[in-house]
């Protein structure tokens, strides 16, 4: 059987000039980087008119150590849609180094569902990543400076909330000392440093619409506070001009192709369990603008991308989504049912019986929103007949729709049942989108109805001191935001050990902080950090390259 990579490797793609045609753009109208990527000018993109395209998220149960398959069918769905000439377009997430070398690999589907140039994708692709990670670099340089110079904003360096960033996986910068070296080392003071995708200028990037918008923003971060408490932001140092210049060529959206052709636009990454999880608005709106469906991916579960999807995005870019495909496995479904990893080749109905009501969760949660929702059940080889009989019987017991598809080993034909679910739904006219809360409820409200509408809590905890700092949020003009909540991906509590669809538990808060550039407030709940760690044995030790530059171990 061929890896990931192997496939990817044994493709022929087609110039991206090609691509771009079939998207409607001639080939002046993008900046190739090379052959096989290109960047489409925000101008291009936005001359062209709205043709009332449909918006199909592509979320999921939640996701375990065997993997779910959510960009793999994200991308066989697209291509799917390809297959029947239903015009689409995909629009997903960047790779971060992070987990590419880490634990979870790469980011571009798997097996016969994947965007290529596979390797360039995983590794630096077009270099936003490093943008949004010198913007933020640069932002932490000229603080530090300000501090070392006649402080004329009276920025308390006891107060100091901006961080530092890095693309990786790095336990050892979670927490450091910096401003060592006496007089001219600058001011000694604890630092943290947060992966990229972690960061502010991450999700700024990613709800910005255009570079007025960008640079805008990026004022507004907020990056300490004076000794009276009173906020200090970035253009109060004036560093939000030169980080939108970093970022000026990184904001046009990055054109690809899937293995089936279909155009497919990778911008910007943010985490879903400690960020808002969603690609960009600029490139969602893009296929919106260029295609007749659009399909896109928001990470980990239901719980976390999904309702960051609705509650953040769409809100915020005036999004209104058509249709969703909730993706579950019988492997996913068993260990939230209490089977171990190991145990998973062998029929296990009594924990697919307990661990289905996980996905049931989540199927009731979409409808929430008023988006109407089929379930995608990925198939594995080893999962049995009977297995696949009561996930689909359990499904319509319930009035859920449930459909099988295979995008790993059969592509976008692997896909097809799903694709046209998808677009009978999307057509259908049913969803009336509306988000979970409204928007002048206070920030407190907000965080405790995600909690127990969503993630099924009896209620919410918050630690000493948070309930008046969300007071304080309130009154810098962060009242009518809507709430990031960091938690778990692995749970709907903010445990990782209550699989299944927990019930009786209580979310902690044990910390806020506010993301005014971006336009939300960030929850911090649990044990939930903003610096991953490598893993036991990093994906990096898998990863070989030839003497000729060809890549192996790459998923």
């Amino acid at each position: 059987m061929l890896s990931d990579i192997e496939i990817a490797q044994a493709h022929k793609m087609k110039p991206i000039a090609e691509i771009a045609a079939t998207a409607g753009l001639g080939e002046d109208e993008i900046l190739q980087y090379g052959h096989y990527k290109a960047k489409v000018p925000l101008d291009v993109v936005q001359a062209r008119p709205d043709r009332g395209a449909k918006l199909v998220l592509v979320t999921g149960c939640s996701p375990t150590a065997a993997g779910e398959g959510k960009t793999t069918t994200s991308v066989g769905l697209a291509d799917a849609l390809n297959v029947r000439r239903r015009n689409p377009v995909l629009c997903i997430r960047e790779a971060s180094l992070g987990p590419v070398f880490g634990i979870k690999g790469g980011a571009a589907g798997g097996g016969h569902s994947q965007v290529v140039p596979m390797e360039d994708i995983n590794l630096h692709f077009t270099g936003d990543f490093h943008a949004i990670t010198s913007a933020h670099a640069l932002l932490s340089a000229m603080l530090d400076n300000h501090l070392f110079r006649p402080n004329s904003t009276g920025l308390d360096h006891r107060r100091i909330t901006w961080g530092r960033a890095v693309d990786m996986n790095d336990r050892a910068l979670r927490k450091v000392i910096v401003g060592l070296g006496g007089p001219f080392g600058g001011i000694p003071r604890e630092e943290r440093f947060m992966i990229t995708a972690a960061s502010e200028v991450m999700a700024i990037f990613c709800l910005a619409r255009d570079l007025a918008d960008l640079e805008r923003r990026l004022g507004k971060i907020i990056i300490g506070y004076t000794r009276s408490r009173d906020p200090v932001r970035c253009r109060d140092i004036g560093a939000e001009k030169a980080m939108t210049i970093l970022m000026r060529d990184a904001l046009h959206p990055n054109l690809v192709q899937t293995l089936g052709g279909t155009p497919t636009f990778i911008h910007g990454g943010p985490f879903a369990n400690i960020a808002h999880g969603c690609n960009s608005l600029i490139a969602t709106r893009a296929g919106l603008r260029l295609g007749d469906v659009v399909v896109t991916e928001a990470g980990f579960g239901a719980d976390l991308g999904a309702e960051k999807f609705f509650d953040i995005k769409c809100r915020l870019g005036g999004l209104r989504p058509d249709a969703v495909a909730i993706v579950s496995t019988i492997r996913a479904l068993k260990m939230n049912g209490g089977a171990s990893k190991d145990s998973l080749a062998n029929e296990d109905l009594g924990a697919l019986g307990a661990g289905i009501e996980n996905l049931y969760g989540h199927v009731e949660n979409v409808a929430k929103f008023g988006v109407p929702a089929v379930v995608a059940l990925n198939r594995f080889a080893r999962d049995t007949a009977a297995e696949v009989r009561v996930v689909l019987d359990g499904c319509a017991e319930r009035g859920i729709r449930a459909v099988e598809a295979d995008p790993h080993g059969g592509g976008g034909p692997g896909c097809v049942e799903l694709a046209d679910a998808v677009w009978e739904i999307a057509q259908g006219g049913e969803a009336d989108f509306q988000p979970l809360y409204p928007d002048d409820i206070p920030l407190s409200e907000k965080i405790e109805t995600v909690a127990t509408e969503i993630y099924g809590a009896e209620g919410v905890d918050f630690a000493v001191g948070v309930t008046a700092e969300l007071e304080r949020l309130e009154s810098f003009g962060l009242a009518d935001a809507p709430v990031c909540i960091a938690k778990t991906q692995y749970s709907f509590s903010d445990n990782p050990a209550l699989l299944g669809r927990p019930r009786g538990f209580r979310i902690a808060v044990r910390e806020v902080a506010p993301s005014a550039g971006a336009g939300f407030v960030v929850v911090k709940t649990g044990s939930i950090m903003t610096m991953p760690g490598l893993a036991a044995r990093p994906a990096a030790l898998n990863m070989t390259i030839d003497a000729d530059g060809v890549i192996g171990g790459l998923m």
